[in-house]
């Protein structure tokens, strides 16, 4: 739990960063009385209309709208969240932050981390430039024409051939072996003997770190300098305190202003590529970090950007991710362009062969990635026979589906219905027929899922019934109870029994006891209880083979059910004779909420004011 900053050090943070200051070091602020002007960094203009204000320490664009403090400046100017601003305001001023709560080990952890990170960095780029054993990582690097400024501006080091490098420079900077396991940098020989002591996770390789938003060291990647050599070709630092796979972009925190500027993020697949589209002067390049990309990922980039250029490698495997990936860009409201490069090349050996302008020229080719998925699709299909158009039609439609956008779905469904040849409105047809499949189990599936259950039982809402298979995991998951308990009255559940387990579910969340001992209180007094509880157990082991997390699945179902309290809502608002100024008033209210409760994103708004209400 990250804790909440006491109003005081909040106070201290913003009196210790002159807003002048902090927007004069980010912009040409010229003084205009008793206010400083400039040009707006937020929206384009020739004619200084954004003011900043000494004395009430607040700045404002008469041109765009958008003002505030120092707190929103850097919010807005950096592409972060509060949090993220507060903590670069409080390292600018040197004050330590100080939590109202959470635990406070885990704050001197984290702190004893970074300090690790950074050092152990520092010590792998002095041997990469200093180890007469580092020559081969030298040569790997002059040899791919990596060198000078640009290893130093990414930190790129290595790790030398040892079993314990980073346990010696441990000892000698008093950081303990327990410390380093934490930071991810060495491994127990036997997790059951404490006393069998450890060895390096990273031998022999070369070692690219993994920074933050802030450009703090949190992780790092090492890449094996031989292609045949033993283990993975790449090793990555395991989940720590700092190091979040799912939330981490590598090169996010160099390349951000210039996706500000650019409103286009360029997504490789690996580090070397992104470090090569630095070096040509692509800097708005990022890459995951040994992940497949994730709506967290998305999401992130949305602070920043409007629409991404997918780059990924030209074979099999490399196609299917960019389609995948291109999927969840959709889903955060992105536009997605997907670049196609000669088979056999990637960013980092298309650059080094044919340079900055012929990849630049791939960029501006790139097309929506139903251009490029109809281009794969008809490499692997026979789309002048009707079975192949199906197939293809079905599988392009699956990603237009990702889309939340009616525009971008509409200028989708015009590019797959010009390339495979058909009308737009069999397209549609078939989208709608595919959209109600989603919502809706075919007859014969929820036969077999629930063979032997009750009609009443059939008759339970399914998004409760969804919503409640996921709860019983609780005790596996308590991240699923936590979202339910902030962002969803159970009040607004319409059967009873779903009702009853998901405040049971609650209950076993805070440690009352195990879901199935609670539920046994409640059996008296709901009747066909018992039944339903068996067959949401029984539903649990399928639950493990979703696609989405259980947190990410009941985001999804907390919205939908939302949405289905407000519509109804607004179905009883226009039956109402007559209506109501009100009435006509919440009714329009309540056009926009549902529209906001489509995305997680924009969602939360609506949710916090609704439960409020």
């Amino acid at each position: 739990m990250a804790g909440i900053i006491p109003k005081r050090t909040l106070e201290e943070i913003r009196f210790r960063n002159d807003i002048v200051e902090v927007i004069g070091a980010a912009l040409t602020l010229k003084r205009a009385g008793g206010t400083f002007k400039a040009c707006c960094p937020f929206h384009k203009e020739k004619t200084p209309s954004f003011n900043v204000n000494a004395q009430r320490q607040i700045y404002h664009c008469f041109g765009c709208g958008k003002g505030g403090d120092v707190f929103s400046f850097i919010q807005e100017h950096e592409g972060v969240d509060f949090m993220t601003a507060v903590r670069m305001l409080a390292d600018r001023a040197g004050i330590h932050l100080d939590f109202e709560d959470g635990d406070p080990g885990e704050r001197s952890d984290k702190d004893a981390l970074y300090k690790i990170h950074t050092e152990i960095a520092e010590f792998f780029s002095r041997c990469l430039e200093q180890m007469k054993a580092a020559e081969h990582a030298r040569g790997y690097l002059k040899k791919r024409e990596l060198e000078g400024e640009i290893i130093r501006t990414f930190g790129v080091g290595y790790a030398p051939k040892r079993w314990d490098g980073a346990l010696q420079w441990a000892r000698k900077h008093k950081f303990t072996p327990e410390m380093m396991e934490k930071a991810g940098l060495v491994i127990p020989r036997n997790a059951d003997d404490p006393k069998a002591g450890y060895y390096d996770r990273f031998r022999d390789r070369l070692i690219f770190p993994i920074c933050d938003i802030q450009g703090r060291v949190i992780g790092f990647s090492g890449r094996a300098l031989s292609d045949d050599a033993r283990g993975a070709k790449y090793i990555n630092s395991p989940e720590t305190l700092l190091f979040r796979k799912s939330r981490v972009l590598y090169a996010l925190h160099q390349g951000r202003r210039a996706m500000v500027d650019k409103r286009e993020a360029i997504i490789c697949e690996g580090q070397i590529d992104v470090i090569r589209c630095h070096q040509a002067g692509f800097t708005t390049a990022v890459a995951s970090q040994g992940t497949a990309f994730t709506e967290d990922h998305a999401n992130i980039l949305r602070r920043y950007v409007d629409s991404v250029a997918i780059v990924f490698d030209p074979d099999h495997a490399g196609e299917e991710a960019a389609i995948k990936t291109a999927g969840i860009f959709l889903s955060a409201g992105l536009g997605v362009r997907v670049a196609a490069l000669p088979e056999g090349e990637d960013p980092d050996s298309f650059i080094a062969k044919r340079g900055g302008e012929a990849f630049e020229a791939i960029l501006d080719a790139a097309g929506s990635v139903v251009d490029f998925q109809v281009a794969v699709l008809a490499r692997r299909e026979d789309l002048s026979s009707d079975v192949g158009v199906m197939r293809a039609a079905r599988d392009v439609l699956q990603t237009i589906l990702r889309s939340p956008n009616s525009v971008q779905q509409a200028r989708l469904m015009q590019a797959a219905a010009q390339h495979l040849n058909l009308p737009v409105a069999a397209l549609q047809d078939e989208l709608r027929h595919l959209e109600r499949r989603q919502r809706r189990p075919a007859p014969g599936a929820e036969a077999d899922a629930d063979e032997g259950a009750s009609q009443d039982e059939a008759a339970i809402p399914e998004l409760e019934l969804k919503l409640c298979e996921h709860l019983v995991q609780i005790e596996e998951h308590p991240g699923v109870g936590a979202l339910v308990e902030q962002y969803f009255p159970l009040a607004i559940l319409q059967d009873m029994r779903c009702r009853a387990v998901a405040e049971v579910a609650l209950r076993a969340g805070k440690g009352e006891g195990t879901v199935q001992e609670l539920l046994a209180d409640e059996e008296a007094r709901i009747q066909g209880l018992h039944g339903f509880v068996t067959r949401l157990l029984m539903t649990e082991s399928r639950m493990r083979l979703s696609e989405l997390a259980p947190e990410d699945a009941t985001r999804d179902l907390i919205l939908r059910l939302w949405r289905r309290h407000l519509s109804l809502e607004r179905d009883r608002l226009a039956h109402e004779i007559p209506l109501s100024a009100a009435s006509q008033q919440r009714m329009s209210q309540l056009t926009l909420d549902l529209n906001s409760l489509k995305r997680w994103v924009t969602g939360l708004d609506v949710i916090e004011m609704e439960m409020v209400d």
